[in-house]
C-alpha cells in the first residue's frame, strides 16, 4: 500500500495543530511554512479532515484550525481512512459499492490474505492516537513553535 500525499500531508498537519497550537486555531499559513506544504493544498485536505470530524475551523482574525477532540481521542486510522477513504491494500477487497470487478471474487486464494493484512494495519493504526505522535515529536526534540499573534515585544 502506498499512502497518498493528501494523507500523509493531512496527518503531519493534524500533529502539528497538536503540537504547535494546543486549543488555539492554528493558521494555515503557519502550519504551511512548518510543514513544507501548500497552503492551497493544506486546505482541499482540511475539507475532508472537517467533513471526518477531526478538525473545526473559525473564520477571523483570530481564526484558524483546531481539532474537534482531544488528541488522545483521534487516531491515525482515523485521518488516514478521512483522506483516502479506505485502507484496503487492494481494491478487489474494498468494501465500496463501486469496486473493480474481478474474476476471482470469492474463489481467490489471495483475498482472504489481502483483507487480513488491510484489518491488521487498520488496527495497528488505530491504535496510535495524535497524543502518541506529540509524545514522539516531544522525545526527538521537536522545537514546539509558539503562536506568534500572542507575541507582545516592548
Amino acid at each position: 500500500m502506498k499512502l497518498s500525499t493528501k494523507s500523509r500531508y493531512g496527518l503531519r498537519a493534524i500533529f502539528d495543530i497538536a503540537y504547535n497550537s494546543g486549543n488555539l486555531p492554528a493558521q494555515v499559513q503557519d502550519i504551511s511554512r512548518r510543514q513544507g506544504i501548500s497552503p492551497r493544498y493544506l486546505e482541499q485536505i482540511f475539507q475532508g479532515l472537517k467533513r471526518a470530524g477531526i478538525l473545526k475551523s473559525k473564520r477571523g482574525p483570530q481564526g484558524g484550525y483546531c481539532l474537534a477532540r482531544k488528541p488522545e481521542e483521534i487516531t491515525v486510522a482515523e485521518v488516514l481512512i478521512a483522506t483516502e477513504r479506505d485502507m484496503n491494500l487492494v481494491e478487489c477487497t474494498s468494501k465500496r459499492k463501486k469496486k473493480p470487478e474481478c474474476g476471482f471474487d470469492g474463489s481467490c486464494v489471495t483475498q482472504e490474505l489481502w483483507c487480513e493484512a488491510s484489518s491488521r494495519l487498520v488496527d495497528y493504526f488505530s491504535s496510535i492516537t495524535v497524543k502518541d505522535l506529540c509524545d514522539r515529536g516531544q522525545q526527538k526534540g521537536i522545537k514546539r513553535e509558539q503562536d506568534h499573534r500572542f507575541m507582545y515585544f516592548i
